[in-house]
């Protein structure tokens, strides 16, 4: 991809992985929610490093 499109920098990548998989894991152990497969969104967002709402308010954490 583009750097052009890109807008999340590695530290924000990171977090979104460390965050997604968190979530997922809510699924299988602890209170088993349904809910933890949101974690797929910050994993997405960090395997592609494109933010859509960070490109809605102007973010962008990628060196150009």
């Amino acid at each position: 991809m583009n750097c052009k499109c890109k807008n999340l920098g590695t530290a924000d990548r990171i977090v979104r992985v460390v965050i997604g998989l968190i979530l997922i894991a809510l699924v299988f152990v602890g209170p088993q929610t349904p809910w933890g497969w949101l974690g797929l969104i910050p994993l997405v967002t960090a395997g592609i490093s494109f933010c859509p709402l960070y490109r809605l308010f102007g973010i962008r954490t990628c060196k150009l």
